[in-house]
């Protein structure tokens, strides 16, 4: 008998459900529906996009369980009866830098609070994740801040309402969550598995009531329908499950912003903040890095050039490897990794020779995936062993972008054909949830592309000495 089971990514910019048979993850029916923009969304726009996401779908009335991926580190706060303090602010919401600093400092300041910080849940807070909102909240809103009973994550709170939640004497202790996306909140250790409650009250000002950790295949709840819910999980997490990803694996997404991330048996610490050292959805864990500077280097040099994406692809693939010399920073709104939020893009190279639509071309998709490949490096540093990439996002359907990676990676790339990752490992968690046992359903995934590496040592040693001019340069703020 055909069981059917939903997966739902809540994402930054909308919402999507797929429907997939439970036993072999064969596609039956998917569904979206638009998030609004801005970096400060109220969370009743989310249920309104997931329920038209639902009804686009074909509904849920034939579906056994169901469980939700979403956007991390996004600050929901309710108070006592459940009801959403103030609009929810997004991972892409950088107000709360200053928030960040001051965290920091208060653990030791410097070199020696980062590493308090790593050292007590395995990140160090930069302005994405949860811990700084609160901060920001309790500093410049402080009525919203006492009236914060609770605090949850997109998720959770999309979770928590398809169990019929809030309501009139609504549970806020029928909150739950898993590892994943509580890893990135800056106040659970992903090491210890556990929260941190003097953390968020250092942030918050106060206790709040915390979520329920489950387990990665633990039930949740139910729909009013009876559809079980599984736990859920953040987006980067749901994404490695839905690719099988597994030790040994990088999963790196050439998005909006890019990133990398492994799957690993051991958490991860490091004090420079550069490696987020999160939880995966399995119960192992998932180390992450995130770039800045990702998909719109093409969008920008495509449109530099005056040209449409595929011509950007048969000029970089004209130009030989290293485009002669000439090496793109792709540093364009300034970066994460490494930490330089003031630094720029520049041209390294450029001679009469190299002035070319196809060096051009080639140079910014060598860039693009230099700046990828140097956090596949700080994974590796921090004990992260790859054996072989997946390569996912919009930015991966350039066929430049696949045939040079594994030059520059230096390891085999494996590029699943597209699709809504994030839905599907939401999809097989529920399908888990459903059958339960020790490991998710092994879904076979047909259409995977493998390019085999060919590494040419000078082209990331290129990079690596204009980047490093790039970044010794003096630079002005307005």
């Amino acid at each position: 008998m055909t069981e059917l089971v939903a997966g739902v990514d809540s994402s930054t910019q909308s919402c999507k459900v797929v429907i997939r048979d439970a036993g072999s993850g064969e596609l039956v029916r998917q569904g979206r529906a638009a998030h609004p923009d801005g970096t400060e969304v109220h969370p009743d726009a989310w249920w309104d996009a997931l329920q038209g996401a639902i009804d686009d779908a074909g509904g849920l009335d034939d579906v056994r369980a169901a469980a939700v991926g979403a956007q991390q580190h996004g600050m929901v706060c309710l108070d006592e009866s459940g009801e959403v303090v103030r609009p929810a602010l997004l991972w892409n919401d950088t107000r709360s830098a200053g928030a960040a600093t001051e965290l920091i400092d208060e653990l030791g300041g410097g070199e020696a609070g980062r590493r308090a910080w790593a050292d007590a849940v395995g990140t160090v807070p930069v302005a994405s994740f949860t811990v700084t909102k609160l901060r920001w909240l309790a500093d410049h809103e402080p009525d919203a801040a006492k009236r914060t009973a609770a605090v949850a994550l997109p998720h959770d709170w999309l979770s928590w309402r398809l169990t019929g939640e809030p309501g009139a004497g609504a549970d806020l202790g029928t909150l739950f969550t898993d590892r994943g996306d509580a890893s990135g909140t800056g106040y659970w250790s992903a090491a210890d598995d556990r929260y941190r409650p003097d953390l968020l009250v250092r942030a918050l000002g106060h206790d709040a009531v915390v979520p329920r950790v489950l387990g990665p295949a633990e039930q949740g709840g139910r729909t009013s329908g009876g559809v079980v819910l599984g736990p859920g999980t953040g987006d980067n997490a749901a994404a490695a499950l839905g690719l099988g990803a597994r030790p040994g694996d990088v999963v790196v997404s050439i998005g909006t912003s890019g990133v990398a991330c492994s799957v690993t048996d051991t958490p991860a610490h490091d004090p420079s903040g550069t490696v987020a050292g999160f939880a995966d959805a399995t119960g192992r864990f998932l180390p992450l890095i995130a770039t800045l500077n990702a998909a719109r280097v093409l969008d920008a040099v495509a449109s530099l050039l005056r040209v449409d994406h595929d011509e950007l692809s048969r000029l970089a693939l004209s130009a030989p490897p290293g485009a002669d010399g000439l090496v793109l920073v792709p540093y364009l709104e300034g970066e994460r990794t490494p930490n330089k939020p003031d630094s720029t893009g520049a041209l390294h190279g450029l001679r009469l020779a190299t002035s070319t639509p196809a060096h051009l071309a080639r140079a910014a998709v060598e860039g693009l995936l230099c700046g990828l490949a140097d956090g596949i490096d700080a994974l590796v540093a921090v004990g992260a062993v790859v054996e072989r990439v997946f390569l996912i996002g919009g930015g991966a359907r350039s066929e430049a972008v696949r045939r040079i990676a594994p030059t520059v990676f230096g390891h085999p790339v494996l590029v699943p054909p597209p699709g809504e990752y994030v839905a599907d490992g939401a999809a097989r968690q529920a399908a888990w949830t459903l059958a339960g046992g020790a490991e998710p359903p092994a879904w076979e995934r047909a259409g995977v592309q493998t390019y085999e590496s060919d590494a040419i040592a000078t082209v990331r040693e290129r990079y690596a000495e204009a980047r490093e001019s790039t970044l010794s340069r003096p630079t002005s703020s307005s």
